[in-house]
């Protein structure tokens, strides 16, 4: 492309923001565009330089990457998009509405058009949906300085060139991978398969999942994974920039999940107050309709309560530590799940594993209550009555089966969540703690009936 440059009619904004951001990398100006209003951004975007715009909304980090290339004359954001990488090209177009999404696809050129089709076609958090089509292949019969030169010339229109994929010349099926590294060390008049990699080449299925994805990467060490179809053919691939952008996203969405509301989709900062509201009151309702079982729960013990007052002492005791025994194990599971760790089928050998992993901590716990009874009642700080030791008992005992039983609801909740095909992190650490503080109560004055049954009650 010859023209190196938009029309200057935003020119000074542009320049302003340059001389003021001089010196910095592209994150820091990316960070700087951030903090500008969409029009703001969208006139200095078109003051740039096209190369220094285009590294710019290159990066997944800039928001409103849509909404600025929506409101620019769609001249300019050809420029754009025909600079930009074809996946990040695809991720923008999706955010747009139908109409304004038809018209800048409209803009671009039928080669450009056809990646991009085919890359928004996938499904998203699968390798297909993140791959990029921009990657350096070459002919199994070619040298190591053809294949030099030909890095080269396409370097700068290329994802990355730090792997190059040989083809076999009739079917164009992939292979091997030659590193870029070993390309450089290689005799110039050799054959390219000498510096190619031996055995066959790692590559993922265009369906697979993020997740899978990235333990491929992280297993075989790579920069970039081929994405290859049913004969071999190399549709994209991804790179380890893409999975970390992608399970960053990921990453962020299922903590907020896990903090008991909807993810947000969008920075802390730049959604509304209607919209906060809507993500947060739903499940804050929900929680709190679960907690009023715990008035349920102690309505149903009130004779007792009546009877006992000091049991009352020790029920916030008792419904923190169910919960948070429980939090703990969904935590873990969660985790697991998602590094792989865990299969669906490995639920079983979690619960024999959480078993008597909640007697031993509900034991811990219940002998440091029973302790604080006992040194309490003795250093005279609270009188817990004539039966005091019956009371200490109660709740070492009931301590061991609540966190028990919190233990095994955290950890067997994601495994449910996983079989009805929801995602594991809906299992909020405030969910089950209001689950357990339900049953926690229940445990407690069943175990206290049990225990102080002809004394106290």
């Amino acid at each position: 492309m010859n023209i190196n440059r938009f029309p200057l009619r935003a020119g000074h904004a542009a320049r302003a923001f340059i001389n003021n951001s001089r010196g910095a990398t592209i994150a820091e100006r990316v960070e700087s565009l951030n903090a500008l209003s969409i029009q703001e951004a969208g006139r200095v975007l078109t003051g740039m330089p096209l190369d220094y715009a285009v590294n710019i909304l290159d990066r997944p980090e800039l928001r409103n990457a849509a909404e600025i290339l929506a409101l620019i004359s769609a001249e300019d954001a050809a420029r754009l998009l025909h600079g930009m990488s074809n996946d990040r090209v695809a991720d923008v177009l999706l955010e747009l509405d139908g109409e304004t999404r038809a018209r800048l696809f409209a803009s671009l050129d039928e080669p450009v058009r056809i990646a991009i089709q085919h890359l928004m076609g996938y499904p998203p958090r699968t390798a297909g949906g993140i791959m990029t089509t921009e990657f350096v292949s070459v002919p199994v019969s070619w040298t190591v300085a053809q294949t030099l030169d030909h890095v080269r010339q396409v370097e700068r229109s290329r994802e990355t060139v730090y792997a190059i994929y040989v083809l076999d010349e009739v079917s164009h099926a992939l292979m091997h991978v030659v590193t870029l590294r070993r390309l450089i060390t290689g005799e110039p008049d050799a054959s390219i398969l000498s510096v190619a990699q031996k055995g066959n080449p790692v590559s993922a299925d265009p369906l697979m999942k993020q997740e899978d994805v990235a333990r491929l990467i992280r297993k075989h060490d790579l920069l970039a994974l081929p994405v290859t179809d049913e004969h071999g053919h190399v549709l994209g691939i991804v790179t380890v920039d893409d999975v970390i952008d992608t399970m960053i996203s990921d990453t962020t969405e299922a903590a907020q999940r896990f903090g008991g509301m909807e993810a947000l989709g969008q920075p802390y900062m730049k959604i509304g107050f209607a919209g906060m509201i809507r993500k947060r009151a739903g499940w804050l309702a929900a929680l709190f309709l679960g907690e009023m079982l715990t008035a349920s729960a102690m309505q149903h013990f009130e004779g007792e309560l009546e009877k006992a007052v000091v049991l009352t002492l020790f029920i916030p005791l008792i419904m923190s530590s169910g919960g948070n025994s429980g939090s703990q194990a969904t935590s873990l599971i969660i985790r697991a799940l998602a590094l792989g760790e865990l299969k669906l089928s490995d639920w079983w050998k979690v619960l024999l594993r959480e078993l008597p992993t909640g007697i031993v901590l509900g034991a811990i716990l219940g002998l440091v209550g029973f302790i604080r009874i006992v040194f309490w009642q003795s250093a005279g700080f609270y009188d817990y009555g004539p039966h005091w030791q019956m009371v200490a008992v109660t709740v070492f005992a009931a301590l061991i089966g609540i966190v028990t039983f919190g233990s095994i609801c955290g950890s067997m909740l994601p495994f449910l969540l996983q079989k009805l095909r929801l995602d594991p992190a809906s299992a909020s650490a405030p969910f089950v703690a209001t689950l357990v503080d339900v049953t926690g109560l229940v445990i407690y004055f069943s175990v206290a009936l049990l225990i102080l049954s002809g004394t106290l009650l």
